[in-house]
């Protein structure tokens, strides 16, 4: 089946429509940061640099680390910029962007988020390194979706909904898990988490400025919140999008995420560049080794 030009658009120079890297450009190993800044100082640790494009807050750039290719790629603040991240990158890897066909053998690609959070869990210190096992969509993006329970914990959803008290105003919320291959390289390095992915960074994340929330007392039973051995841990804003549509599409991928606030104490580090650093090296090594 040939994909409509209005449907998967082109740019006139062979890449794709918003992130702008052409398919020989992608590798098989993706580090998505949300600030563009991010891209150069994870580009400080790769060698033999083949690129760098900037279209508004995608920017990119391939290289190698431990002699293995790594394409950077920022995609700004919320999973409705993951929607057109993941699209774009699985076009890139599994259409064939002269005939506009599938390819008939899929690539699968390997995709890490490394960002900064919030944790929740009053024993998770500042600089603490979270690898998301389970992501919990709270933004609805995966219910645009058909087969959305197909890739949902739906058991843990129910409870959590239960648990909480969900608002029936709200877009129901998913559970989705990380890739195996990735919980397994980071479990060794990193705290067990469970992520809430927030639609936006004041309510839906429970900071009251000069609106109250819907739900009062949700961090407090986000805290609480106990299914079998997990526990949820923090709160983020995109790792939802990113396990959801990698399942999907047939992708590896998961979340790492570096604590610079924690919600439960009261505690933020405005400082934490050089944390973020370490986990890009951490990230880097466990994708390569």
């Amino acid at each position: 089946m040939r994909i409509p030009e209005s449907e998967l658009i082109i740019n006139g120079d062979g890449s794709a429509f918003h992130i702008h890297v052409k398919p020989e450009e992608l590798a098989d190993n993706v580090i998505l940061v949300g600030d563009p800044g991010r891209v150069d100082m994870v580009a400080e640790f790769l060698t033999d640099i083949e690129f760098r494009h900037q279209s508004r807050e995608f920017v990119s750039t391939t290289g190698k680390y431990n002699g293995k290719r790594i394409t950077v790629l920022s995609t700004g603040i919320g999973t409705d910029n993951i929607d057109i991240v993941m699209t774009e990158l699985d076009a890139l890897a599994n259409i064939d962007f002269n005939t506009r066909e599938i390819k008939p053998e899929h690539r699968t690609l390997t995709i890490l988020r490394i960002g900064t959070t919030g944790a929740i869990q009053p024993d998770i210190p500042l600089g603490s390194y979270i690898f998301s096992h389970y992501s919990i969509g709270c933004d609805g993006l995966i219910n645009w979706y058909a087969d959305r329970d197909k890739i949902s914990n739906n058991a843990m959803e129910d409870a959590f909904i239960r648990h909480v008290g969900w608002d029936k105003h709200l877009p129901t919320p998913y559970f989705v898990k990380a890739g195996k291959s990735l919980i397994e390289r980071f479990e060794d390095c990193t705290v067990k988490g469970v992520t809430i992915s927030a639609c936006g960074f004041y309510g839906p994340q429970g900071r009251v400025i000069r609106l109250p929330l819907a739900m009062p007392d949700m961090v407090e039973k986000f805290e609480s919140f106990r299914y079998g051995e997990y526990r949820i841990t923090n709160f983020e804003m995109e790792s939802s999008a990113v396990a959801g549509l990698a399942r999907h599409l047939g992708h590896e991928a998961g979340t790492v995420c570096c604590a610079i606030a924690n919600r439960h104490l009261g505690s933020s580090n405005t400082d934490y560049k050089p944390h973020v650093r370490g986990l890009v090296k951490l990230a880097l090594d466990k994708l390569t080794e």
